[in-house]
């Protein structure tokens, strides 16, 4: 932890809000160089923002990914027969 995180408390807090506003891209110039800075100098802040890209990264492509069509072929098979069973 860096000496301006214990100067402020903590990391949990503060800076990684700031952070997610860093990687989300909503910081003013000045403010992206203070996190910037402060991300080379803070192993902490600097671990936690790697560990955010990963999830982001995983996250972006998992959105990306499509079922295969036989499980839509499936699904509506799979209620078909169900409606069939119910009588509609």
């Amino acid at each position: 932890m860096s000496e301006d995180c214990q100067k402020i408390g903590d990391c949990e807090d503060t800076r990684i809000q700031r952070l997610y506003e860093y990687l989300d891209g909503a910081l003013t110039h000045q403010d992206l160089e203070e996190v910037k800075n402060h991300l080379g100098e803070c192993t902490d802040c600097s671990h936690e923002y790697d560990l955010e890209c990963i999830i982001r990264s995983v996250v972006k492509r998992s959105c990306s990914e499509k079922a295969p069509s036989t499980l839509k072929v499936s699904i509506m098979a799979r209620i078909s027969e169900i409606k069939v069973e119910a009588g509609h």
